[in-house]
């Protein structure tokens, strides 16, 4: 409205201002005096403007009349289109600076601009495979998707648009959640324009998602074969999605190939802890526990890691626990000052019932670097030794209010993970879980805490009264119940200490 009467005061205004020019120049004195063939022309101011006006029209005049006439030659000399494309000029010239205006509106973010002038550009070129791409987004920004969907079916049926169709048509299916029907449309692109980076990128993460280990390997070689990717980077992750493909490699429906693709996701990343521990139980299950051994000593020496103790602690099962904590100095003696190590070291000492000695593996990682591991381990071994309720119970709520130490966090959105995957559950980036400490420390409520002392007096009040035995066999008979107490808390509202990690070491019946 606005517009409107500010253009209607302008075009009042230049009119005003012509007339004023006219009454000015009929009061101006002179002229201009023109002679032709003797004869002499006298033209007054007003006059003179007028006929200069007339003289360039009949210039440009002559300039189209002259164009035409060539135009009209060369149709005479055989060329058909000479007179369509002389009066098509024009027409076309209109037409792209409506294309241009429209995609300039498109950039701007102008929706209904860039849809006005992507009709006028599509009515004036008659160029569909130039038009309906700026239709279809300028659909697509002001909410149109019916037309947009339309249009983008009108690219599909033209060879040379028919990529940028289909790609449109997948994004669209991407925004519905239809993630199945995009997941095939990526590989009809893909088919169509294999060194397309973003398609690649968009086909593997469906791939993934949808847990098509062996797809997202294939296009996986395709984005390291088009150079979108570095060797060492593609290593990595085509060794994750081989540890995906034999990740149930333990069930009793495993195949032989599942147990060699997991042996192959070690070969290809033999830092990558899930794939050590999931190749070694696949040696463990073939019945070569030496390498088994070989591939847990060489991941521990990239990083100590709870599931490499564990796998490694399942090469002799049924070994005692004397004879445990020998075969594991093959691990700890290679990152002795590591907090991983002094953990496992207490936590078989502690098995083993030699409280002292897993007191002196700990050393001062209460007072350095404790989580809520260490201090468990802590209350058991205070409990070995025959202290108080009252200083296990300290342990106890001290661990409840520690941190719980590196814990599987995704590089992307930050979340913690209960338990490595090849995909986050939060995100469903690829690759993202990292073995780390959280940035943001997690707090625990102080309901726990006061509750513990309550919790377990109940425990010890249900307890049945039983004859004091001597000190020797008072230390046997509360070790096992240590390391339940350990293993598995029971306070309600918080949650386990460790639940993405199964116990390393067994008590032996």
């Amino acid at each position: 409205m606005l517009w409107s009467l500010l253009k209607i005061l302008v075009f009042v205004a230049i009119i005003g201002l012509l007339a004023m020019g006219a009454m000015f120049l009929m009061e101006t004195s002179g002229g201009v005096q023109i002679t032709v063939a003797g004869t002499e022309f006298t033209l007054g101011p007003l006059q003179s403007v007028i006929a200069l006006g007339v003289l360039v029209v009949a210039i440009w005049v002559i300039f189209k009349l002259l164009t035409l006439l060539i135009a009209t030659l060369h149709f005479l000399n055989g060329d058909e289109t000479a007179l369509s494309r002389y009066f098509d000029r024009s027409r076309e010239k209109r037409g792209y600076q409506a294309l241009a205006d429209g995609l300039m509106a498109l950039a701007s973010g102008e929706g209904r601009v860039a849809m006005s002038k992507a009709a006028k550009a599509e009515k004036l070129l008659n160029k569909p495979e130039l038009t309906n791409l700026l239709v279809a987004q300028a659909a697509e920004m002001n909410g149109d998707t019916k037309k947009a969907s339309d249009t983008y079916k009108k690219l599909v049926t033209n060879n040379a648009t028919r990529f940028v169709g289909v790609r449109g048509i997948m994004k669209q299916k991407l925004a519905e959640g239809d993630d199945d029907t995009a997941r095939k449309l990526a590989e009809k692109a893909l088919a169509m324009k294999p060194r397309h980076a973003e398609t690649q990128d968009i086909l593997l993460g469906l791939q993934t998602k949808s847990q098509d280990w062996a797809g997202a390997r294939s296009t996986l070689t395709a984005k390291l074969k088009a150079g979108h990717l570095p060797r060492d980077v593609f290593k990595r992750r085509d060794a994750v999605l081989a540890l995906s493909e034999a990740k149930d490699i333990l069930d009793d429906s495993a195949t032989v190939e599942q147990q060699e693709h997991a042996i192959e996701a070690n070969r290809l990343s033999p830092d990558l802890v899930p794939a050590a521990a999931m190749g070694a139980r696949a040696y463990i299950e073939k019945g070569k526990p030496r390498a088994a051994t070989k591939i847990l000593k060489k991941a521990w020496e990239v990083q100590p890691h709870p599931d490499l103790a564990h796998a490694f602690a399942e090469i002799a099962p049924d070994e005692t626990p004397a004879a445990r904590i020998t075969r594991f100095t093959a691990l700890t003696r290679i990152h002795p000052e590591n907090l991983e190590t002094s953990l496992i070291l207490a936590e078989l000492n502690i098995v083993a019932e030699d409280f002292p000695e897993a007191r002196r593996a700990l050393g001062d990682v209460v007072e350095k670097q404790a989580d809520a591991r260490a201090y468990t381990l802590m209350a058991a071994i205070e409990r070995g030794e025959g202290a108080s309720d009252a200083v296990v119970q300290g342990w106890l709520a001290k661990a409840l209010n520690a941190p719980r130490g590196p814990q599987w966090v995704c590089d992307n959105c930050h979340d913690i993970q209960p338990e490595w995957g090849p995909v986050c559950q939060n995100c469903s980036s690829f690759d993202t879980l990292s073995w780390q400490t959280p940035q943001t420390p997690e707090i625990a409520t102080a309901t726990g805490v006061h509750m513990l002392p309550l919790i377990v007096g109940a425990l010890e009040d249900k307890a049945e009264p039983e004859p004091e035995p001597e000190e020797e066999e008072v230390q046997e008979a509360e070790a096992p119940e240590i390391i339940e107490m350990e293993a598995e808390p029971v306070l309600p509202d918080v949650e386990p200490v460790r639940p993405d990690v199964e116990p390393v070491v067994e008590k032996q019946a």
